[in-house]
C-alpha cells in the first residue's frame, strides 16, 4: 500500500511519518514539493506518486489571518481538498482528510456529535466546512478525523507560544470563556493509523469521526496547567499561575471569532476501534517532559 502524506512538516504531518510506516511505503510530500494552492503543482503530485491512500495533513490554520485572506484559506482548506477528492474517486483511493471543531458555533451546552449542525463564526471554520463538504459530495472512499486545540512540541501552538512568553512576562491575560480538550499530534496520528488499518479491513464505515483527548478545559485553565508543569519540571520562567488572569472573548479581541464550547463527543470513534482516548492532561505532561528533557540537553528553549 502506498501512503501520500501532504503537509509532512506540520504538527500532525511530523507525527504521521512516525506512524504511517507500519501500514505501507510512505512517500512524504512539504508544501514546496506539493503545494496545496497550486492546483498544476497538487495534480503533478497525485500523478506521480499515485498513491492508494492520500492523508492530508496540510491545512491554512492561520485563523485570523484568515479573515483578511479568505481566497488564501480557500485555496487550500477548500479547493485543493476537493481536488484531492475528485482523484481519490477516480483511481478508488482513500483520503484521510482533518476537519475541525472550529465549524460549529459553540452555542451547544454539551459536547458535539458528528450529526450536529455546523455554524462556522469566521472564515477559517468556513473553509474548512467547505472541505468536508466537498470531500462528501465526491463520493470518494473517505474518513474525515474532527480534532480540536491539536498540539506537539514542534510548531506554532498553544504551549510554545505561552511557554515562551512565560519566560519573560511577569503577568499575562488568557480568555477564559472557551472550553475544549487540548489533543496531542500524537494521539491524532495513532488514532489515523489504527483508522485507516480499520477502513482497509471495511471493519470501519467511512465518513466523519471526532477526535480529541477526552476531558476539557477553558485556556485560561490550559495555560496554568502548562505553567505550573514547567515549572515543576525545571523550566525557568518569570510567569507563576497565579499572575495569568482569565479575561473574556470579547476583551481579548480576536480578529476571529472562536467558538465558546469546542468539547468533541469521540463516542463514535472509541467505540468503532475500541479505543479509549486519555485524559488531555496525559498527552499535555508528556509535552512538558519532552521540553523539559530538550532544554537539559541544551536545546531550544519551549
Amino acid at each position: 500500500m502506498k501512503i501520500l502524506l501532504l503537509g509532512k512538516t506540520g504538527q500532525i504531518g511530523r507525527q504521521l511519518q512516525r506512524f504511517l510506516p507500519v501500514l505501507g511505503d510512505l512517500v512524504p510530500l512539504s508544501r514546496k514539493q506539493a503545494d496545496l494552492s497550486d492546483a498544476h503543482a497538487l495534480g503533478l503530485a497525485l500523478s506521480i506518486h499515485q498513491p492508494d491512500v492520500i492523508v492530508n495533513a496540510a491545512a491554512y490554520t492561520a485563523v485570523d489571518r484568515a479573515q483578511l485572506e479568505p481566497e488564501a484559506a480557500a485555496s487550500i482548506n477548500t479547493d485543493a481538498v476537493a481536488q484531492l477528492a475528485r482523484y481519490a474517486k477516480e483511481s478508488d483511493a482513500l483520503l484521510v482528510h482533518y476537519g475541525t471543531d472550529y465549524i460549529f458555533d459553540g452555542t451547544k451546552p454539551t459536547p458535539y456529535c458528528e450529526a450536529d449542525i455546523p455554524n462556522p463564526l469566521n472564515v477559517y471554520g468556513a473553509t474548512k466546512l467547505a472541505g468536508d463538504a466537498a470531500v462528501l459530495d465526491s463520493g470518494c472512499d473517505a474518513l474525515i478525523l474532527r480534532c480540536s486545540w491539536v498540539y506537539a512540541a514542534h510548531g506554532q501552538n498553544f504551549p510554545s507560544t505561552l511557554l515562551r512568553l512565560a519566560a519573560t512576562r511577569d503577568n499575562l491575560d488568557v480568555v477564559a470563556d472557551q472550553v475544549g480538550a487540548p489533543t496531542s499530534a500524537a494521539l491524532v496520528a495513532d488514532t489515523t493509523v489504527r483508522a485507516i488499518a480499520a477502513r482497509t479491513r471495511r471493519e470501519l464505515p467511512g465518513g466523519i469521526y471526532h477526535l480529541a483527548a477526552s476531558g476539557s478545559t477553558s485556556w485560561h485553565a490550559y495555560a496554568r496547567y502548562l505553567v505550573a508543569g514547567a515549572t515543576e519540571r525545571g523550566v525557568p520562567l518569570r510567569l507563576t499561575p497565579e499572575n495569568i488572569h482569565p479575561v473574556s472573548s470579547d476583551r481579548y479581541g480576536a480578529a476571529a471569532k472562536r467558538p465558546r464550547n469546542s468539547r468533541l463527543d469521540t463516542t463514535r470513534l472509541e467505540t468503532a476501534l475500541n479505543v479509549h482516548f486519555d485524559h488531555w492532561t496525559c498527552g499535555v505532561d508528556d509535552l512538558l517532559d519532552e521540553l523539559s528533557k530538550r532544554g537539559r540537553r541544551g536545546g531550544d528553549n519551549p
